[in-house]
């Protein structure tokens, strides 16, 4: 362990089968799995309920995925109100390419604000099935995650009393800020981590989209980009240097940056509206190998960040998500009452890592070719036009491409 448990271990006030820190779409999906199964879980989430339902996030679902929540019965309003796009643009010295790469893979992303997933799955665990969870809990601590009787402790948010949730299992899902991570012992843990050096700065702005799929604009001043959020908001992202203060990027310099680095013959003017967000993202990977220690498994950030650079982010917070999920079934039963296979707990982070994997050394790879024109090395530049050339000139790199990129047969 390395963390001390509390001086005063609070009594136990609930006991339950699995407890759940983070509602985020990992928690979320989780715990919707377990209690489909009859099986009992506690979630905690030390934010209000508000203010996870209205976070800004990632918005791009690969098709896998919303699949694979369809099957759960937890996809009807998104596939009622999700947009689909299955291709998008490369603008690059005022020209402009298409990629179509939903002819190519035989599937497309789903756009679909993150908020609006976790309120669903909110919605459908809690409001539909019942489930417990509990927002604002504050000192979150784990306890004995290394024997057959963990718990974990929270301060009440109502009382200020201490409260314990004894368990059997205990699923980290709070993200990259979480505190789970931190009861991994670093004699059992390996963290690999990758610094891009560059920065994103992210922005949503209240204004229609200004293209009917995302645009990638690779200009020596810096990258940017566009993508949809739906029909009255759309996300930007200007590279700036990392740790770089939204301050210094007022309207008119945002949108200036904007028209300039997406800039191409024939494109339609920008839409500009009011920045209703305006974040500078550090770019950076991280690796958590296992993501299991004793009763302790993680999903998601918690175990793994990938930069937004390829949108991989909250498709990998699902997958692991449903691989636990299904793991755990197997292990109590679909009534909770034993089910005995621990063949899927045991092999969980061996499965979840392969995809992991593969996504951050496809986000390493385009990274290279979004950012190589505004490195300042002319090697850089050199090899990311001849990696653009050839996945646009080329019939088998452009598969290999598309089905990376829209996340078929990842775990291969």
């Amino acid at each position: 362990m390395t963390a001390a448990p509390s001086p005063t271990v609070p009594t136990p006030v609930r006991r339950t089968r699995v407890v759940i820190v983070g509602a985020g779409p990992a928690g979320l999906t989780l715990a919707n799995v377990l209690r489909a199964a009859s099986v009992d879980c506690v979630l905690l989430e030390t934010r209000s309920r508000q203010y996870i339902e209205e976070r800004p996030r990632a918005g791009f679902l690969e098709e896998w995925a919303v699949r694979a929540l369809d099957r759960r019965g937890l996809a009807g309003r998104l596939l009622r109100a999700a947009q689909t796009h299955g291709e998008f643009e490369f603008r690059r010295a005022g020209g402009r390419s298409r990629f179509r790469y939903g002819e190519l893979s035989g599937h497309r992303h789903f756009v679909y604000p993150q908020p609006l997933l976790v309120t669903d799955l909110l919605r459908a665990y809690a409001d539909g099935a019942g489930g417990d969870v509990r927002f604002g809990v504050r000192d979150v601590e784990l306890h004995s995650v290394d024997t057959d009787r963990p718990s974990v402790s929270y301060t009440d948010p109502r009382t200020g009393e201490r409260r314990r949730v004894e368990c059997e299992v205990i699923a980290g899902c709070d993200g990259a800020r979480g505190v789970t991570r931190s009861y991994l012992p670093p004699e059992h843990t390996t963290l690999a981590r990758h610094d891009y050096g560059i920065g994103w700065l992210a922005l949503l702005a209240e204004a229609p989209p200004s293209s009917d799929c995302v645009v990638f604009g690779l200009h020596p001043r810096g990258f940017a980009a566009h993508m949809a959020r739906g029909p009255r908001l759309t996300r930007y992202y200007l590279e700036c240097p990392p740790g770089d203060d939204p301050e210094n990027w007022p309207h008119e310099r945002v949108w200036s940056e904007l028209r300039h680095r997406l800039a191409a013959d024939g494109a339609p003017p920008l839409v500009e509206g009011p920045l209703v967000e305006k974040r500078v993202l550090d770019m950076h990977n991280y690796v958590v190998a296992p993501m299991t220690y004793g009763r302790l498994y993680l999903a998601g950030d918690a175990a793994h960040l990938v930069a937004p650079i390829a949108a991989k982010g909250m498709n990998l917070a699902l997958h692991d998500a449903l691989l636990l999920g299904d793991a755990l079934v197997r292990h109590f039963g679909a009534d909770g009452e034993g089910g005995g296979d621990d063949s899927g707990l045991a092999g969980y982070s061996e499965a979840c890592l392969r995809r992991v994997w593969q996504y951050q050394e496809f986000s390493l790879w385009l990274s290279e070719l979004l950012h190589g024109a505004s490195s300042g090395d002319p090697f850089r530049a050199g090899s990311a036009d001849a990696r653009l050339r050839r996945i646009l000139g080329s019939p088998a790199a452009a598969r290999a491409f598309a089905e990376v990129y829209i996340g078929k047969d990842a775990d291969r």
